[in-house]
């Protein structure tokens, strides 16, 4: 249950440069809350050597620690599997459509 709600405040960080939450991106590969309040939470980033991945970093743990029962947020980034575009859902994908349609 405490995952689940750690997912939810997940859908509020967004990647500064795509726009779209890590969670609907697929970058959130696994989240797990202990019976004392740590959360661990297994991710990726688009590339590796993303410019902002203090940031995300950052705001994951806090949107994590933000969740009643959570006390502490351990951020593990991992690299395999590798991100590609085909983990994002139909929501990422109809928001980056929407974002290039507005730009055109």
């Amino acid at each position: 249950m405490n995952e689940d709600r750690v997912m939810a405040a997940l859908e509020e960080v967004i990647d500064p440069e795509i726009g779209v939450n890590i969670v609907d991106l697929g970058l959130v590969y696994a989240v797990d809350v202990s019976q004392d309040g740590k959360a661990v939470i297994e991710m990726t980033l688009t590339i590796p050597e993303c410019p902002l991945a203090d940031q995300i970093v950052a705001d994951t743990r806090q949107a994590a620690e933000s969740v009643e029962g959570v006390r502490e947020a351990e951020v593990k980034l991992v690299f395999e599997p590798k991100w590609t575009p085909a983990r994002m859902n139909d929501e990422a994908r109809e928001q980056i459509r929407a974002r290039q349609t507005a730009l055109n």
